[in-house]
């Protein structure tokens, strides 16, 4: 009994501790963490002209699906290298980490799991680091630039 109070009382000093971190968030990073929670139902979704709109014509990132770095022009290839085969994402949960603006800019870093479903139902569990860097343009935002990777195994 002790040790399910200790948890809980862990769990709600980290909310409390998430909520004022959150609470301190410029309009631009509020108005930015939309657009992540957007870009990932884009994905779910499977919309590639929604999701392509989200990103820059100058973007140059790199994406953990790819040996080497990717412009725009490339940015849904590792979607369709899921949907292709029949897999689909069927449920993903963002955490956040941090963010920050500056000016036109804002950052963004989170862990993201989600949980993709081949066509036989088998589910297949990702975790994911990921930056995004954002630009103003005009009243919207685009990503410019990011990067994401694997979340190590326990102990690595």
């Amino acid at each position: 009994m002790a040790v399910k109070m200790i948890r809980v009382l862990v769990a709600v000093v980290l909310a409390l501790s998430a909520c004022q971190v959150f609470a301190q968030q410029t309009a631009e990073e509020q108005a930015v963490w939309k657009m992540e929670h957007k870009y990932w139902a884009d994905v779910k979704a499977a919309d590639l002209v929604s999701y392509r709109a989200l990103w820059h014509p100058n973007f140059l990132g790199w994406p953990g699906s790819s040996a080497i770095p990717a412009r725009k022009a490339h940015i849904t290839d590792w979607i369709a290298a899921f949907t292709s085969k029949g897999t689909h994402l069927s449920r993903y949960t963002l955490k956040p980490a941090a963010s920050q603006s500056t000016g036109d800019l804002v950052v963004t870093d989170y862990w993201m799991t989600a949980d993709w479903v081949d066509k036989s139902g088998t589910k297949k569990r990702e975790r994911d680091r990921i930056t995004h860097t954002w630009i103003r343009v005009g009243s919207g935002w685009q990503i410019i630039s990011g990067m994401s990777c694997p979340v190590p195994a326990a102990g690595k």
